[in-house]
């Protein structure tokens, strides 16, 4: 995955959340309503059926699909590529690194490309799953200094991308003056997940230098999800 020059809408899918008909039926919203990428994963449950759930998405749209892992049971052959995370933030080394080390040479038999990217939970991520299961001392949101902190040492240790969380359905998203300054502090990539639930707040994320906009909760629980898709994918080209 690189950095291009707009910003790249991605739609989450959440194994554990769906059956393959739903599978189908979100990738076609995707993909007709104009998304750049598909994200697959979760923190609880995602690996069941991940496989059976990637292949029914094949089936329905032709974007790239990229893992994002919430464990070692987070990896199928299927995908194209892998965001190979380490949770920065988390106070326990399995999340920063051994989780990491489990799955790095099944990742390599499987041919799949990994995308070396530091993960990071902001207030109010601490209160969602991937928070609670990550054991993380959450990012403030009055402290941008503290993700840049983040975000640099990421740039020295070699990685190329930052995922800034704010948790899946949070009722706060990752503040834009956050983005803003990893962006203009790093040579990051960088994705902003969590709490989008309108166009106005993916728009305003994009102009502070989001390079991947990733929506997943609101467009699983709207009435529309092809509406949904189409119209972050407008605030997006606006």
């Amino acid at each position: 995955m690189r950095k291009a020059e707009r910003t790249l809408l991605a739609v989450l899918l959440d194994p554990a959340k769906l059956d393959d008909e739903g599978a189908r039926k979100l990738a076609r919203a995707a993909s007709e309503g104009g998304a750049d990428l598909i994200f697959v994963g979760g923190s609880i449950g995602a690996g069941f059926r991940i496989n059976e759930i990637i292949l029914s998405v094949k089936k329905e749209s032709n974007i790239p699909i990229i893992l994002f892992p919430g464990n070692v049971d987070g990896v199928s052959p299927y995908a194209d590529a892998i965001l190979f995370m380490s949770l920065l933030n988390s106070t326990n080394p399995y999340w920063i690194i051994q989780a990491q080390a489990l799955a790095a040479i099944p990742i390599r038999r499987m041919g799949l490309e990994a995308i070396p990217t530091a993960y990071l939970i902001v207030e109010p991520g601490q209160r969602s799953a991937a928070g609670w299961v990550g054991s993380v001392n959450p990012i403030p949101r009055d402290k941008p200094e503290i993700a840049l902190a983040y975000a640099t040492a990421a740039e020295m240790l070699g990685m190329r991308w930052i995922y800034l969380e704010a948790g899946s359905g949070a009722e706060a998203p990752v503040p834009s003056e956050m983005v803003r300054l990893v962006r203009e502090r790093t040579n990051l990539g960088i994705i902003v997940g969590g709490g989008l639930r309108s166009p106005e707040l993916v728009r305003e994320r994009a102009e502070a230098g989001a390079n991947v906009i990733v929506v997943g909760t609101h467009i699983e629980e709207g009435r529309d999800a092809l509406a949904s898709v189409r119209e972050m994918k407008e605030a997006l080209k606006s």
